[in-house]
């Protein structure tokens, strides 16, 4: 994607390190951050300067490849991926990149795992943005469809950030409006502000803008409201991992979006690369950690003041306690479909196993 009509990806590597776009500094700041070392590549997940679980799963293993051009040993190789595995318990990506470099270097002799270990996440790297590309045209025909029915602008609302931002190039939600807008499609998305990180306002409201999406940021809560009023046509959220009978964990609010749809029968989408399911839990509710964060970004909010700095201010009473849910979890009954590399299928056990 573009950013002042230049290209970028989110993630590239150098001759020695890996450079990524500092997320958390995005609307107002537009910077880079060099990777040098696995140390970097931890520190920026879990800090969220890379952010989005296919992302997070290509950034992992550029940390392991950076971590075996330091030491290349099999205890070297262990610990990095103990370490990167740790930085956030909730994306499934982060384990599958991770698992699948350790799967790669555990045969190599050690002489030649820093050179493999390069390719390898290279590899990882530019498959995602071919999986995203996938989505972007099987999820691009449903609005194309859409439109077609009601031959107006097709309005979509969408949660959080997972647009190229949150992968490698392209997205996964916002892949298909991407596809249908550069076919000709007139389109407009609700962006949800998405608190208390703020993804949506910050993030997918910036990159919709650098492509000349015409959009709109709303409150959290104003969702449901439009979709009483049919001004919504389509929800299309990301996630983080899915079950093998398809409940789906997305940032959290993304349930209550859900809820809504089902009541006023709008559509309900989730994207993703078929490596998101974990096909090893089923009922996500009951089995997917959900990752609490610091209670400062539910306190605190930062912005651009009038003297042109970025500053981080309290916005609850001094004593108050906050907690901060990162995610929740949409029973499958409620998603309309799923939306991957590999077509749409339904949110069930039996009907996903052609991803597999």
């Amino acid at each position: 994607m573009k950013i002042n009509g230049t290209p970028f990806r989110t993630i590239w590597p150098t001759a020695d390190a890996v450079e990524i776009i500092d997320q958390t500094k995005l609307p107002h700041v537009f910077t880079t951050l060099r990777l040098n070392t696995m140390r970097d590549a931890e520190r920026a997940i879990r800090e969220m300067q890379v952010r989005g679980a296919p992302l997070i799963g290509v950034t992992a293993a550029y940390g392991v490849a950076l971590a075996m051009r330091e030491h290349a040993s099999d205890a070297a190789l262990a610990e990095a991926c103990s370490v990167l595995l740790a930085a956030r318990p909730t994306a499934v990506n982060l384990r599958w990149g991770v698992e699948r470099m350790r799967a790669f270097l555990a045969p190599l002799a050690a002489s030649e795992r820093a050179e493999a270990a390069w390719q390898e996440a290279a590899r990882i790297a530019d498959e995602d943005v071919a999986i995203n590309a996938a989505i972007g045209q099987h999820g691009g025909e449903i609005i194309r469809a859409i439109h077609q029915r009601k031959n107006a602008t097709v309005n979509i609302l969408t949660h959080c950030n997972a647009g190229w931002l949150a992968t490698v190039d392209w997205g996964t939600a916002l892949a298909p409006i991407y596809a249908a807008f550069d076919t000709g499609i007139p389109l407009h998305v609700w962006v949800d502000e998405t608190r208390p990180r703020n993804q949506g306002a910050s993030l997918t409201a910036w990159e919709l803008g650098q492509h000349g999406v015409p959009h709109t940021v709303i409150v959290d809560n104003a969702g449901g409201h439009l979709m009483q009023h049919g001004r919504v046509d389509m929800a299309i959220v990301g996630c983080d991992r899915v079950t093998a009978r398809g409940d789906v964990c997305n940032k959290i609010g993304t349930y209550l979006k859900a809820l809504a749809a089902h009541d006023n029968g709008v559509p309900f989408y989730v994207a993703l690369p078929t490596p998101t399911i974990d096909w090893t839990l089923q009922d996500g509710v009951k089995e997917i950690p959900i990752e609490e964060r610091a209670a400062e970004e539910v306190t605190h909010i930062a912005g651009l003041c009038d003297d042109g700095q970025v500053r981080t201010v309290q916005v609850t009473p001094q004593g108050s306690r906050a907690a901060n849910y990162g995610f929740d979890v949409t029973p499958a009954r409620l998603v309309t479909g799923l939306i991957t590399e590999r077509g749409v299928v339904k949110a069930e056990a039996g009907a996903m196993q052609i991803l597999r």
